[in-house]
């Protein structure tokens, strides 16, 4: 196990009618910006709980955070919280949501233009005030200090780190997925599952907690996530599923081992060129991933299949294509596509992945060996 450092700040408020807890959570003399997406919240009671728990409070309000959050929107949100002067930001939504909000926090700091934080390797060590109420289990974003903004007229989709960004508390009340469309929870499925294979498939770290914690979360979304698609207002399988998802993505199961994060790098291009769900690019890209990187990964990927999946018989070779098959059939039972051609995407998309990485001269994966030819491998794979 290597050298850590973990520090969680965020306060985790989760269950049931938690919502009513914001009027003890924000101090009362805060100028709060309740920030959301596409109005959501308005049809399954989230925005009425949020606004009647806060009636006694200072809220303005932005709404129109996309999926994908847009650079020139989260601006405009920048705009009106100096005009307004804002010292408490509420995000009220998504992993979207709650990472533009994130990005807003650190902007209204940050001296100069936001855009090159997110271009570059800056320091963001300041930000205003922010927490959230989620809305949609996935990203981890409640939970964390991280933060993805895309820019559509350049392309681009960016992401930064920073401790100021970890949110003060977040409210996760299960209930709120029970009126998500099936392809957000079958996105968020998907995005909590990866995010753990992104941590836990790479080599032998020995560090047994951290396996058996992402071993437990892996098993849970296999358990919920069909039973899910089945029946969504089953509260112990929508509060298993939420719990999954933050815990998947809130430092606690990458202390001390390699990550590699190659499927969310590559992911985000194809998000960038062609808009699909963040979700969806996962299950296209990480097949390809352990199928051309199979010999650096054979240690854990004969761990995953037996202790998740169950799968005992056979050579290694055959245990290892039993269990990418297994994943591959697991994204299936979501009602996802997995294969480029399903969305129209060839060779030109995959070229076009390839340049971008080396133009900006860097190698993915937990040992630094996946190059612009083999990113070209992978995604051949999943033509």
């Amino acid at each position: 196990m290597n050298n850590f450092i973990f520090q969680n700040p965020t306060k985790l408020v989760f269950g049931k009618g938690q919502i009513a807890q914001l009027a003890k959570l924000i101090p009362a003399d805060k100028k709060i910006m309740m920030t959301y997406g596409g109005g959501s919240i308005h049809k399954n009671g989230v925005y009425a709980q949020v606004k009647e728990a806060l009636k006694n409070h200072n809220v303005a309000e932005f709404g129109g955070i996309e999926p994908n959050p847009e650079y020139e929107t989260l601006m405009r949100c920048v705009a009106e919280c100096r005009e307004k002067e804002i010292d408490f930001l509420l995000a009220v939504g998504g992993g979207s949501v709650i990472d533009g909000t994130k990005f807003v926090a650190a902007a209204l700091k940050w001296e100069g233009e936001p855009w090159d934080f997110l271009m570059k390797p800056l320091k963001v060590d300041q930000a205003v005030p922010l927490a959230a109420v989620l809305t949609i289990a996935a990203t981890g974003s409640e939970m964390n200090k991280g933060s993805v903004v895309s820019r559509r007229e350049l392309k681009e989709k960016r992401f930064f780190f920073s401790d100021a960004c970890f949110p003060k508390f977040s409210i996760l009340d299960p209930t709120v997925l029970y009126s998500l469309p099936k392809k957000q929870l079958a996105n968020g499925v998907i995005d909590s599952f990866i995010h753990v294979l992104e941590q836990y498939v790479t080599f032998d770290n020995k560090a047994y907690i951290q396996d058996y914690w992402s071993e437990g979360i892996l098993k849970t979304l296999v358990k919920v996530g069909p039973e899910l698609m089945e029946n969504q207002e089953d509260y112990d399988n929508c509060s298993n599923f939420m719990y999954a998802a933050t815990m998947a993505l809130n430092g606690f199961i990458v202390m001390g081992v390699a990550e590699d994060w190659a499927t969310h790098m590559i992911g985000q291009e194809l998000t960038a060129l062609h808009g699909l769900d963040h979700g969806v690019t996962l299950a296209i890209v990480y097949p390809g991933v352990v199928k051309v990187m199979r010999e650096e990964k054979a240690e854990k990927l004969l761990q995953y299949g037996e202790r998740v999946f169950g799968i005992t018989e056979g050579t290694a070779d055959e245990r290892i294509d039993k269990t990418i098959a297994a994943t591959e059939d697991f994204f299936k039972s979501l009602g996802v596509k997995i294969k480029l051609s399903d969305y129209n995407i060839g060779d030109e998309t995959i070229e076009e992945v390839a340049r971008r990485f080396g133009e900006r001269g860097y190698n993915l994966g937990e040992k630094g060996n996946i190059t612009p030819a083999v990113i070209k491998q992978i995604l051949n794979e999943v033509k």
